[in-house]
Order: structure tokens, then C-alpha cells, then sequence
């Protein structure tokens, strides 16, 4: 890691941004390694991603906007 990424965490954090939004964010952005760990994690994070990742709008039946 290095001192970009430490203030970008800084950033990130000021953004007032729920700890399952930054795990869900993270996942994204996870290279092959990482996405095994994260997924080993949080799996219930990770099954809710790819549902909404593949529902219109990231909206699952029976909610609204």
C-alpha cells in the first residue's frame, strides 16, 4: 500500500459511505486474489452484488425506489 491509497481512504471515509457500500465498491473494483478473499468474507455481500448487479435499476423483485 502506499501513502496515495491512505488518503484515499481519508477521502472515502468523509463521504459518509456505509461499511457494506465499501465492501460492495470493493468488490468491484477486486482483482482475481482479492475477489476470493472478499467473497470468502462476506458471500451474503456477495450473492446481494451480483442479484442487483444483474436486476434492472439494481432493484430486486417486490422493492421500489
Amino acid at each position: 500500500m502506499s501513502l496515495y491509497e491512505y488518503r484515499e481512504s481519508q477521502a472515502l471515509e468523509r463521504q459518509d459511505a456505509s461499511f457494506y457500500g465499501l465492501i460492495m465498491a470493493a468488490m468491484r473494483r477486486a482483482d482475481d486474489v482479492n475477489i476470493v478473499k472478499l467473497r470468502t468474507c462476506w458471500p451474503e455481500v456477495w450473492a446481494e452484488l451480483r442479484q442487483r448487479y444483474d436486476a434492472p435499476g439494481g432493484l430486486l423483485p417486490g422493492e421500489e425506489e
